[in-house]
């Protein structure tokens, strides 16, 4: 980080160290090394500003994996699905899910998106100093994934 991101990092971990309790506008930064950029985001816009791919979170395929976890058939899960879901929606959800690994999320999914508000909150509401979190962004074309950082005081 060049000294400007630095002196801007030490500041909001300084105002950080007075929170207590979990609330929306709790900070999160966003690294853009390309452009050495620091942006600071509250928590509760986070999800519109970097938005995390669910593709993968769709009903029609989290019960197509449950039913190969418990050992059914692929093509059997497969009817299954389209007899629950229709043949339509499971496709639908397929061609989202492929279409959303093409243009690349850069591992920034629904579940590392739920993994960093649950563990920002029950490091906010624990005793001690207060960090921040820093997504370290991925560069644009690279298959590279975020990079979620700690930064503590």
């Amino acid at each position: 980080m060049t000294p400007r991101l630095q002196r801007q990092l030490s500041e909001l971990l300084g105002v950080q160290q007075q929170q207590r309790r979990w609330h929306g506008a709790l900070p999160v930064l966003l690294l853009d090394r390309c452009w050495l950029q620091l942006q600071r985001v509250r928590v509760e816009d986070l999800a519109q500003v970097l938005p995390p791919d669910s593709s993968g979170d769709a009903p029609e395929l989290v019960r197509f994996r449950e039913l190969r976890q418990q050992g059914v058939d692929h093509l059997e899960a497969q009817e299954l699905c389209w007899d629950e879901f229709g043949r339509h929606s499971c496709s639908q959800a397929l061609r989202r899910f492929w279409e959303a690994q093409e243009r690349g999320h850069h591992g920034w999914t629904l579940s590392a998106y739920l993994h960093l508000l649950e563990r920002y909150r029950q490091l906010i509401e624990a005793e001690g100093p207060n960090p921040v979190p820093l997504l370290v962004l991925a560069r644009h074309g690279n298959p590279e994934h975020h990079r979620l950082e700690w930064c503590w005081p």
